[in-house]
């Protein structure tokens, strides 16, 4: 985590008060569950086509990625394509979200999923972490 430095307050400070600030700072952070439900026996190209053009994007646009997963049981493993993404505030996720589908590459790679369709259906969920939760 980075050190908050606040003007006119001295180090000892800034180290009694930064743990609380750090955490009210953070308390607009979410993360986005992403469900993709792939076309019958297209989840190999989706799958290539995070790994090879999709997560890139993400990236580029800040939309971190906490990781991606096939789920291991049929028949879920059979269509089944699934991320998580950080965002510290649902408002950046908004911008770089919409950042990211006015980019060219991305618009390309719309029209290409148009041509060969790979997704049936994409569900999303915003969470916010639990004050008990590991990861916030």
């Amino acid at each position: 985590m980075e050190n908050l430095l606040i003007p006119g307050l001295s180090v000892q400070a800034v180290g009694l008060i930064g743990a609380p600030l750090i955490r009210r700072a953070d308390s607009n952070r979410v993360f986005e569950l992403r469900v993709y439900h792939a076309v019958p026996g297209k989840l190999r190209a989706l799958e290539s086509r995070f790994r090879d053009t999709a997560s890139k994007l993400l990236s580029k646009h800040d939309l971190k990625a906490v990781g991606y997963w096939i789920p291991e049981d049929a028949p879920a493993s059979d269509n089944t394509f699934i991320y998580i993404l950080a965002h510290p505030s649902r408002e950046e996720a908004k911008e770089n979200w919409d950042a990211m589908r006015s980019d060219p590459e991305f618009q390309e790679m719309a029209k290409s999923e148009q041509a060969d369709k790979l997704v049936e259906k994409v569900d999303a969920t915003y969470m916010h972490p639990t004050d008990f939760s590991p990861t916030k």
